[in-house]
């Protein structure tokens, strides 16, 4: 019997962990807020413990699906920028195969745990999955994937109002009344804070990927980038705002929103020097500005 059969499952695992970044948990909390955001509003407060357990397993592993496709595809690129050279696929600890089988049985648990809410859901779980994997190569063709990535990132949005709200038609009808007009208001406020914070994601990686032909926001903003990124929150706070406001949310749901901006101009900041800290620091700790967000949402409705 072999002797080095056990010491390497502990290895191969821990490659795993790497691949899908479970050591950086910020990636699919920028994710997980907006989608219980969206939940507490749909439901008009607490949405049940089953669609809580749908939706933040469901982001946690489609998160996590979608790096497995994400370092498949910039494998090449990842190779020449200095803070994505060691990721698994890249340095070739892990093979294409063998990451892209990881990803899809991810994404394959995150479908059967969408099967359990309703066909409005489902439909929308199918659109969700094709922009995640048209994303990875939307850098190849267009001056800013970060929209893409928004989209991507945002579609847990009209999934909570239709887990909430939907019924038992597979129509696009059934979906049209299940995610209301301003579910996608939603969206569309979330694609900019989307768009702020994977800006600034891109300008850590300026001079490498200039080097290496890739396009991304902060080198289509160029000198812009920083009001641009500014622009951006403001863009996504006045809308949540005002989408929130005619909801029926007051006070604690606008203190929310106040503390979100007030991160917002703290990151102003840390990303005004362009330095690589500084704008790494500031795309981290975005998932607080989101957690305000629903903060404020959550309690509001509690204690309306």
């Amino acid at each position: 019997m072999s002797t080095t059969a056990h010491p390497a499952a502990p290895g191969r695992l821990a490659l795993y962990l790497d691949l899908i970044r479970w050591q950086r948990p910020a990636g699919w909390l920028l994710l997980l807020w907006p989608t219980l955001s969206a939940l507490w509003i749909a439901a008009d407060g607490f949405p049940g413990w089953h669609l809580m357990v749908v939706f933040t397993l469901g982001t946690i592993l489609m998160r996590s699906a979608g790096c497995c496709v994400n370092d498949v595809a910039d494998r090449r690129f990842d190779l020449h920028v200095q803070r994505t050279a060691q990721r698994p696929v890249t340095r070739g600890a892990i093979g294409v195969k063998e990451a892209l089988a990881l990803g899809a049985a991810l994404a394959f648990v995150a479908f059967l745990l969408v099967l359990t809410t309703n066909p409005p859901t489902i439909l929308l779980s199918v659109v969700a999955l094709v922009v995640a994997i048209v994303y990875p190569y939307a850098k190849r063709f267009v001056s800013m994937p970060q929209a893409v990535l928004g989209i991507a990132f945002s579609f847990g949005i009209p999934m909570a109002f239709a887990g909430v709200l939907g019924g038992r038609d597979w129509t696009l009808a059934g979906v049209s009344a299940a995610v209301p007009p301003h579910a996608w208001w939603l969206l569309l406020g979330n694609l900019f804070w989307v768009l702020a914070y994977d800006t600034e994601y891109a300008m850590v990686d300026r001079e490498d990927d200039l080097k290496i032909g890739i396009r991304t926001s902060a080198i289509t903003l160029g000198r812009f980038d920083v009001p641009a990124v500014m622009a951006f929150y403001a863009i996504y706070l006045v809308v949540w705002a005002g989408a929130g406001s005619r909801l029926g949310l007051g006070g604690l749901f606008l203190a929310g929103i106040g503390v979100a901006a007030a991160q917002a101009a703290w990151h102003f900041t840390l990303i005004r020097g362009r330095s690589r800290d500084g704008c790494f620091k500031a795309f981290r700790l975005n998932h607080w500005v989101g957690f305000a967000v629903f903060a404020g949402i959550a309690a509001d409705l509690a204690l309306r």
